[in-house]
């Protein structure tokens, strides 16, 4: 991805500097200035000027990060919106404009983040979504499906590329890294505390979504490890991140085929519950879809979504979330996506 180059001159970076002295421009008075007294005072003068000029463009740089850091915390919001289209419009806007924002302060780490999990989020709750139920109508041949997989894989390309670029400025080696897993865990060890977690999470999220969406390309399926690796590190920092998300992504990981390792995956998506309190339901349509689809187990299977669907409001700050998990637990509770799909 081509990395848009910031506007010259939009920010400027804020040093200290010493301010002429006194002794350097002083022309005492009842004296006629001199050639280089007025030299100096013009020195004086084009100093203040630039100082003045640097220390309008620091302001303008602090109160660009503040913004940027006041839009991180506030972005939780959309969370606790029930209405799917409307928070559609407003993750679409809220790029554009954190896209803005990291082109002014393009090293800034909270746009960076934000960059990461919102393009993996559109990708997952709305594009994808969509993908579904373009499927359902149209077949999985049909030109749209084709259209919306590629914008998918483009969601996630950029998340993983703003990832990427947030993980290196942090620490170094991620390219050499990718070698085989025993090098990319041995990088991601110098990772440590929540802070981590969460930058790990969302780029190792992006990473297995785009493989997901291109598993057909054996050359994306080889890399599948990488992001894999980033989710278990994650997991091992917070496990509680995004209630459990990062157990119930790993669970789908281990619940990939009828062959994978499904007890694993029940392990994940077990520990996923327990952290949800039963007031996140994501946890429980990927278990449906995932383990209970892939181990055959058609009453459960069928219970588990019905209860989601039945289900209540639940975390009101969950209810974007809990939304696009009801709206898919509809979706495979249909008798051609679950004969498909699971052979049920």
């Amino acid at each position: 991805m081509l990395d848009p180059k910031p506007q010259a001159g939009a920010l400027v970076r804020c040093t200290d500097r010493a301010l002429p002295s006194a002794a350097a421009v002083h022309v005492s008075r009842g004296k006629r200035p001199t050639p280089s007294s007025a030299l100096g005072r013009l020195t004086a003068l084009g100093l203040t000027v630039a100082l003045s000029l640097s220390s309008a463009g620091c302001i303008k740089k602090i109160l660009l990060e503040g913004q940027i850091a006041s839009t991180r915390k506030g972005s939780a919001a959309i969370q606790s919106l029930h209405d799917w289209e409307i928070a559609e419009k407003a993750a679409m806007a809220g790029i554009a404009q954190i896209e803005g924002m990291r082109y002014l302060a393009p090293e800034n780490e909270d746009a960076l983040f934000m960059l990461t999990r919102s393009w993996a989020s559109v990708a997952l709750g709305f594009i994808e979504d969509e993908l579904e139920r373009v499927e359902d109508v149209e077949g999985s041949t049909s030109p749209q499906v084709d259209y919306l997989k590629r914008r998918a894989e483009a969601a996630y390309d950029r998340a993983v590329w703003y990832g990427q670029k947030l993980l290196g400025s942090r620490i170094e080696g991620f390219k050499e890294a990718q070698k085989n897993s025993d090098t990319m865990k041995a990088w991601l060890a110098q990772f440590e505390g929540p802070e981590d977690a969460e930058k790990l999470f969302w780029l190792g999220y992006a990473w297995m979504g785009r493989v997901n969406i291109a598993k057909e390309r054996p050359e994306m399926v080889s890399e599948l490890f990488i992001g894999v690796a980033m989710l278990e590190r994650s997991v091992e920092l917070d496990p509680t991140y995004m209630n459990g998300s990062g157990h119930v992504a790993l669970g789908a990981y281990h619940a990939r085929t009828p062959s994978a390792e499904l007890d694993e995956s029940k392990k994940h998506f077990e520990k996923a519950l327990v952290i949800g309190g039963g007031k996140t339901y994501m946890a429980k349509v990927q278990m449906a879809v995932r383990y209970h689809c892939n181990k055959g187990d058609k009453e459960s299977y069928e219970a588990t979504l019905k209860e989601v669907l039945e289900a209540g409001d639940g975390d009101p700050y969950q209810r974007l979330p809990n939304t696009i998990a009801k709206r898919k637990a509809f979706r495979w509770l249909q008798p051609a996506r679950m004969r498909d799909n699971c052979g049920f």
